[in-house]
């Protein structure tokens, strides 16, 4: 009886444990909260878009998209992601390229408020299949973003596992040189 007692106290702290790890991720969403994206470094033009700014770019409607963790299991059902193409907000910030072959030598970094942080080749974004679902969105199923991904979030939706590389509270996109 008394083992039964204290295995039943045991799941019970365990289970309570569990909600207040819940609690304290939902009170944390809200301040990695971004209202904007900045796009800067080797870029002619730096850039900071707000939800409204993406929203007068050529947008992108990506549906089916599975949320795919590293482990390699399914997060949930298919999503339809609005927003617009890496590819498109890099050509107006306009890439830097001095040299014929600098630009295959970029990478495109983008980082989380939390300090996340995913890397893109020109390469990726610009000559492969894998550019054309690099998209920077701004709703999900026809809602605006929840608390617990910002309002701007990012994703490389043609990745067999999309979860490592997808941006929550997405803050900056930075043109990096990578070699000489």
């Amino acid at each position: 009886m008394a083992l039964i007692l204290r295995t039943s106290i045991a799941v019970v702290a365990f289970a309570l444990c569990g909600l207040v790890f819940a609690a304290a991720d939902d009170a944390n969403a809200g301040k990695f909260i971004t209202e904007k994206v900045v796009i800067s470094g080797l870029v002619e033009h730096q850039l900071n878009l707000t939800v409204s700014d993406l929203r007068s770019f050529p947008s992108e409607q990506i549906v089916e998209v599975p949320f795919v963790r590293q482990s390699g299991s399914s997060s949930g059902k298919p999503e339809k992601l609005k927003g617009v193409l890496l590819s498109s907000i890099l050509g107006k910030a306009a890439i830097i390229s001095r040299h014929h072959n600098d630009i295959k030598k970029m990478a495109v970094v983008a980082t989380a408020s939390d300090g996340y942080a995913v890397v893109f080749s020109w390469s990726e974004v610009y000559n492969s299949a894998a550019g054309e679902g690099i998209i920077v969105f701004f709703e999900r199923n026809g809602l605006p973003l929840a608390d617990d991904e910002g309002r701007i979030a990012m994703m490389s939706t043609k990745d067999i596992r999309t979860g490592p590389r997808h941006v929550r509270w997405l803050q900056t996109i930075e043109i990096k040189k990578i070699a000489e």
